[in-house]
């Protein structure tokens, strides 16, 4: 998923490197471990928390939920959970969990059960309960639960047995079931939770993970890398590399080196230029695929001049997007956005269309007041994504098509996380930002980042009129009349322009030729279950 705003800060383990040393079974090392180069740092390890791609691959080795989508799809497959059951009126959703399973045994925390309802309930009641003693204890916000509305949403949460859990919905919401696949929703444990709380920890849950997945935690050292050690208690198969490592490289072309000197066997999405730089390289295998997102430039709609309809009209047309494109994505593979999701997704209104018209733009600032230009920041984005290759190019370019009217743009930027927080406290006046779905439906587009439910901040869109049309649509499962209120939705985004829209990327991957099992995904995701090196 994105590249969107956090409001936790990591104080706790932001200078130190956490050690312990895990042994295998028999004590058993791997011969080759497996790296991958990683773009960002994690922001933290407890799932919910966060809503970046960088910190979500980190915790999806780590951590699962209910159902999975199988891998290089968006087709839902059963993890934690081994079957569910949906109502006809989409409004009751029932899991039976998977018998067996255990949650990681560490230096801080040795389950005495296996994986149970309470588990399940203990997860979820952190997201739509604020009085939840843990939330007492631990205050935080939950990113994506918060922008999805889940705690308007869920009308209550039943244990049935050990092994059998019930969600009851206000209201229908035909892409429920997928939210379970997402990286949020990953089941923590809820006796770690009770011991945490206990010893009067509990902001730990952040610092010190606990999941069931193929791989547990060793240790931690920020912005260089993350350690994990294969499950062995894992209830799944056994783990054919059983020492997995992030390492942190925010420079593309710094982590194109070392995957050439085989310092790791796995990229982060790569940028035009970095694929000529593979080009014929012997060992190194490049991977691609069409992808679930969008660049965008979005606007603080909570302040001046940027809260002003005709003021974000004129900077969206005044933006020559041929010559981004001709820049920053030469090899033609690139999409140029339209509306707020891409034209692949059912739904898309195909009658869109972006203008470049500088000489309206000038009239549309005289229109709003600014008949000699105005001043405003524009944050460039500091990490390389596949929508956005070169952030600080981009600005540049923009930059120069907003003074032909008479815009003046200051560039800034802040080390990632530093952007992220500031952004969620509207300091900007228009920042770049990004979005990779995982479903396959406009709804997970839509809601996270442009509902009322997602402007908790007060500088996000949050129009009435399209609240409805999306909530509508989410309740029905009448797909041509979905499409339809998708289609009304995009024509009230496209007049109200909280957004510039400006790429659909696809993503490329490399890997050395002697990796096993790896399998892109549609939103640049990395899983390494089951992935080795022969």
């Amino acid at each position: 998923m994105i590249t969107h705003l956090r409001s936790l800060s990591l104080s706790t383990f932001a200078h130190v490197a956490l050690v312990f040393a895990l042994v295998q079974p028999g004590g058993a090392r791997a011969d080759k471990p497996l790296v991958y180069c990683s773009d960002a740092s994690p922001e933290g390890f407890d799932p919910a928390l966060w809503d970046t791609v960088s910190t979500n691959n980190v915790n999806n080795q780590m951590f699962q939920g209910l159902v999975a989508f199988k891998r290089g799809t968006t087709e839902l497959v059963p993890l934690l959970a081994t079957d569910w059951t949906v109502s006809a009126d989409a409004k009751v959703f029932t899991f039976h969990l998977r018998p067996g399973v255990r949650f990681h045994t560490t230096p801080y925390f040795k389950p005495t059960r296996d994986l149970n309802a309470d588990d399940v309930l203990f997860t979820f009641g952190r997201f739509i309960d604020a009085r939840h003693p843990f939330n007492l204890a631990f205050p935080a916000t939950f990113v994506y639960p918060q922008n999805l509305g889940l705690a308007k949403a869920i009308e209550g949460m039943d244990r049935i047995d050990d092994h059998t859990v019930r969600f009851r919905l206000k209201a229908p919401n035909v892409t429920f079931l997928s939210y379970f696949a997402m990286s949020f929703a990953a089941i923590n444990s809820a006796e770690y939770g009770a011991q945490l709380l206990r010893e009067g920890r509990p902001g730990e849950i952040n610092n010190y993970p606990v999941g069931t997945g193929p791989y547990r935690f060793r240790s931690y050292a920020k912005d260089d890398v993350v350690r994990m050690d294969a499950n062995p208690d894992y209830w799944g198969a056994k783990q054919r590399t059983s020492s997995l490592i992030f390492s942190i490289a925010r420079e593309p072309n710094v982590r194109v080196q070392k995957l050439l000197a085989d310092e790791c066997q796995v990229s982060a999405p790569l940028r035009d230029i970095d694929l000529r730089a593979l080009e014929g390289r012997a060992h190194v295998v490049v991977l691609k695929k069409l992808g679930l997102n969008i660049s965008y430039l979005s606007f603080n709609m909570g302040k001046s001049p940027t809260n002003n309809r005709d003021v974000r009209e004129a900077l969206d047309i005044a933006v020559d997007r041929r010559a981004i494109f001709h820049t920053l994505f030469p090899r033609g593979d690139a999409v140029e956005a339209v509306s707020a999701f891409p034209p692949t997704i059912p739904g898309f209104d195909r009658t869109l269309r972006n203008d470049f018209d500088p000489d309206r733009a000038r009239r549309l600032l005289a229109q709003a007041g600014y008949p000699n230009g105005l001043d405003l920041d524009l944050w460039a984005l500091p990490v390389a994504r596949p929508t956005n290759p070169n952030g600080q190019l981009m600005a540049q370019i923009i930059q120069q098509d907003w003074a032909r009217i008479g815009v003046r743009a200051h560039i800034k930027t802040y080390e990632w996380g530093e952007y992220l927080k500031r952004a969620n406290r509207g300091e900007h006046d228009v920042y770049m930002s990004g979005w990779s779905g995982e479903n396959g439906d406009a709804d997970d587009f839509l809601t996270p980042n442009l509902s009322c439910s997602a402007n908790s901040s007060g500088v996000k869109f949050c129009n009435k009129e399209f609240d409805a049309l999306i909530d509508a649509a989410r309740s029905t499962p009448d797909m041509s009349r979905r499409i339809e209120l998708y289609h009304r939705a995009q024509q009230i985004f496209k007049r109200e322009r909280p957004w510039i829209p400006i790429a659909h990327a696809t993503i490329y991957m490399a890997i050395r030729d002697d990796v096993r099992g790896f399998v892109m995904t549609p939103n640049g995701a990395v899983e390494f279950e089951d992935v080795y090196r022969q």
